[in-house]
Order: C-alpha cells, then structure tokens, then sequence
C-alpha cells in the first residue's frame, strides 16, 4: 500500500529526514517512536503532503502510484488520513457539517454525486453510535471549547465516515487521560481492516498497549534505526532510547 524509499526531507533548509525506508501492507498497524526531534512528525507530514516540507530525495509510492507531486487534498481523496496533534478550531462549523463537506469533496474528487442526505445521516449514526459520540457533540462547533480528549475522539470520527485507506495517527495520545485513551483506541481498532493500515506515531508504549502493532520502528536523527516486533515498544519503555543509540552506534 506505502512504500517510502530513501527519502529525505525537511524545512527551510533544515535537513530533517535523512534516508527514510518504510513499507506498510493493507491490514498492517506500525508504530514509529522516537525521542523528540527525531522527525516522526515530520514523516507524517510529509506523506500527508504538508506544503511546508521539501522532498529532496526518494520517493513515496501510495497504491502503486508517485504521489511526491500530488498536494495534501489530493493525497486525502486517495485514502491518506492524518490525525493532527493540535487539532485547529473552527468556530460556527459543526462537527456534522464539516464532515459532509469532507466527504462529498472526496466524492467530488472521484467524480462522484455528493452523498444524499438520507444516506449520510444514517452513515453519521452508525458512526457516532460505533464510537459511542453523543449526538449533541456533533452540532457542536469543530474542536471549539473541546477537550482533548474530545477533539481525539472527532477526529477518530472523522476517521470513521471518511473510511481512509492510511490512516496516520499522529500523537494521538498527547495529552489524554486513560479513559479518553481507551476509547480513542477502542475506535481505532473497530475501524481497522483487511483493507486499510494504520501508522500510529507516539512516544509512549501505553497506547499501543490498546493499539497493538505488527511492527515497531525506532526512528533518530531523521532514520529509522532499528524495527521490530511489539516487543520492542516495551523494551523502549523499559530501558528509553539511550540503549537503541548504543546498539546501533548512532
């Protein structure tokens, strides 16, 4: 589904990404952890299609297809999501109505009629019921006066209705209690399929205690220096990253 090679990337001249090798099958979970700064963000931007990050080098090959040229609501409409760690407020635009917006755009894109009204409520309440979302929540201005906690589960929601093919979690954890946790993951993991992969990006091992990947990557100054099973979020958990710096000499 993803196939990243060799990419480097950054911003203002700043070199960020140094040489970037990833794959991500349909059915797949992947976790990316770090230490700060080493860029995870930053790929996420990146294949999201961030306009403020420059591809210098290797290429990002989504469904068989380059997509360095394609912009951000271009990559959308083909199925790449990404979860913001700061979601943006937008005051006077319900969460109900945004959501319409995003996806009769993406019908749009695909040469599509916009969804009929009798059809996108029904889908709106199978997926505000799957994620257990309040009906009042969705009348609500987007991620105005939310929690964090609330503005993760929307954006899960958003998830949810746009049905992406990549869904890139970027941080979705931060800042969330255990309980907003839990059911941010609940939702991840009832819309997970045969047919879609998740890249989940974190600091910590306690979401993918929920979220349980396939693969673990460990990324540092712009690389990714060691891969692994879900085993190797817990013994990142347990001895921090200073030891990955040792074992691999960087």
């Amino acid at each position: 589904m993803l196939k990243i090679e060799n990419l480097h990337a950054g911003v203002e001249d700043k070199s960020i990404l140094k040489g970037i090798n990833l794959e991500v099958k349909a059915g797949e979970v992947h976790a990316i952890m770090g230490p700060n700064g080493s860029g995870k963000s930053t790929l996420s931007s990146v294949i999201a299609g961030k306009e403020e990050y420059e591809v210098s080098e290797g290429s990002i090959i989504f469904e068989g297809e380059d997509i360095e040229e394609l912009e951000a609501d271009e990559r959308a409409h083909k199925g790449i999501f990404l979860s913001f760690q700061y979601p943006v407020e937008i005051p006077g635009v319900s969460v109900t109505n945004f959501i319409k917006t995003a996806i009769n755009e993406t019908r749009k894109a695909k040469g599509l009629e916009e969804m009929p009204a009798k059809d996108m409520l029904k889908l709106i309440r199978e997926k505000s019921d799957l994620l257990e979302i309040d009906r009042k929540f969705l009348s609500r201005s987007l991620n105005e006066g939310f929690s964090g906690g609330e503005k993760k589960r929307n954006e899960i929601f958003q998830m949810a209705m746009l049905e992406p093919k990549l869904a890139i979690l970027d941080e979705t954890d931060s800042g969330l209690d255990i309980d907003a946790l839990r059911i941010v993951a609940n939702g991840v993991n009832k819309l997970k399929s045969k047919n879609n992969a998740v890249i989940v990006i974190t600091h910590y091992q306690r979401l993918l205690d929920y979220i349980v990947p396939d693969y673990v990557h460990v990324l540092h100054d712009g690389k990714i220096v060691k891969s692994g099973s879900k085993e190797l979020a817990h013994e990142l958990e347990e001895k921090g990253y200073d030891w990955i710096k040792e074992e691999v000499g960087v």
